[in-house]
């Protein structure tokens, strides 16, 4: 009770309640990579109907940004964040006891339409409990979780699913989700004034009225930066949940022959360099005053790094294992956008512009999966191995070769933003 009463303590306890639900999320939404073989098997797919299962997710995910964004705009982070736990998990039970495809389908989009709101959620409660110089910090620190959760989502997830079986270990997950959707109703305040804190800095009452929140949408909407912010995180963080979510860990089994458990170590890498990455250009960037800068060298990386694996195909894998992490790593720098979109608006819009950004960058994520999917089928020659197909390294070269022109477009979506900023 000592720590609950006092502010700064407070905040961080919150917070991480909170993180333990967006963990959740990740280790959904990254989950398909290792469960790939399993997914196919059971549903009876071919590689652009598994990337459109594991895409379900992401579309409904990026579809509820906006609406997201005002929820937690005008309702509040509590209890947005307290219903999207209670459907993500929800969506995460159904997964586990469906039987056919297109069960599996909608109880995915159902874990995504609640994971939808987690992420704006708690970026809304950073903008009122912590000061604007934290933003970009605990943005980094936030987007980590992400990291973590891709993290137990690799070799962790492996495990468990070749022990206990990849339902019951989905269903379990589902159940530890909706207890902690009880703690967040129970414990979150929304500002520090609710929970009998004065206000920090510059933040604002809370919740809006309906017509401040359209009028910051409008505003948000008609700036063209916010567009291009937008299609940069569609290219760089759609292409890299793609590779550590689902095409990462088959690259690795088809093309180097070695097994699904001893593949996920290369995501897990890429997870661990987005543990690592976010919260280090997001220290960075308040240490510096500067962002996009950083955000220019991020872009730089990934043209360079997917470009090794789509020229290569088959590099030595200790080339593959730095690329995962470097990519993992680098998209700490793209997530500056965040900080950068925020404050150019009000805290009171903080909602709506950030959720708008973020749905772009999880179309990526949607739409990435069944292109590269359909380019493997392309490919494909006909061979399978217990059920699941398996794919050529062409395909994967052809693969990587979209997530190398899509790192382009990212990176000349950054040079722009610095020829308009130079000193951002």
């Amino acid at each position: 009770m000592k720590y609950w009463s006092r502010f700064r303590y407070r905040r961080w306890l919150v917070w991480g309640i909170l993180a333990l639900v967006f963990l959740l999320v990740n280790l959904y939404r990254l989950s398909s990579a290792v469960l790939a073989d399993r997914l196919m098997v059971a549903f009876d797919t071919s590689g652009a109907a598994l990337g459109t299962l594991h895409a379900s997710f992401f579309y409904v995910y990026a579809l509820m940004q906006l609406p997201a964004g005002i929820l937690a705009d005008r309702a509040g982070p509590k209890k947005t964040a307290t219903v999207g736990a209670i459907v993500l998990n929800a969506g995460a039970v159904g997964f586990a006891l469906s039987n056919s495809y297109h069960v599996a389908f909608l109880s995915r989009a159902l874990v995504g339409l609640g994971g939808a709101v987690i992420f704006i959620s708690i970026l809304r409660y950073c903008a009122s409990w912590f000061r604007p110089g934290e933003f970009a910090t605990m943005n980094g620190l936030t987007i980590a979780v992400a990291g973590l959760g891709g993290i137990m989502a690799t070799t962790p997830l492996a495990v468990a699913a070749a022990t206990f079986g990849w339902r019951e270990t989905t269903l379990g997950l589902g159940v530890l989700g909706l207890g902690l959707a009880v703690v967040v109703y129970v414990l979150a305040d929304d500002t520090p004034e609710d929970a009998g804190f004065d206000a920090v800095g510059d933040a604002d009452e809370g919740t809006s009225t309906v017509a401040d929140v359209l009028e910051n949408l409008r505003l948000v909407l008609v700036e063209r930066e916010t567009w291009v912010m937008s299609l940069m995180l569609f290219c760089s963080t759609g292409i890299l949940i793609t590779l550590l979510g689902l095409w990462g860990v088959p690259y690795v089994v088809q093309t180097y022959g070695v097994s699904v458990t001893a593949a996920s170590w290369y995501t897990l890498l890429g997870s661990l360099g987005l543990l690592l990455g976010p919260p280090t250009f997001g220290w960075l960037s308040d240490r510096l005053e500067r962002r996009v800068v950083l955000v220019v060298a991020g872009g730089v990386g990934y043209v360079l790094g997917f470009g090794v694996l789509a020229v290569v195909g088959q590099p030595p894998r200790a080339v593959v294992a730095v690329v995962y992490f470097a990519m993992g790593f680098l998209l700490g720098a793209f997530t500056l956008s965040y900080a950068v979109v925020k404050e150019r608006h009000p805290t009171s819009a903080s909602g709506v512009s950030t959720s708008t950004v973020n749905g772009a960058a999880f179309l990526g994520a949607a739409l990435f999966p069944t292109m590269m999917g359909y380019a493997l089928d392309v490919y494909w020659t006909g061979e399978t191995v217990a059920g699941a197909r398996i794919y050529t390294e062409l395909g994967y070269q052809v693969s990587f070769g979209i997530a190398t022109a899509s790192s382009v477009v990212a990176l000349c979506c950054s040079l722009w933003l610095y020829w308009k900023y130079p000193k951002a």
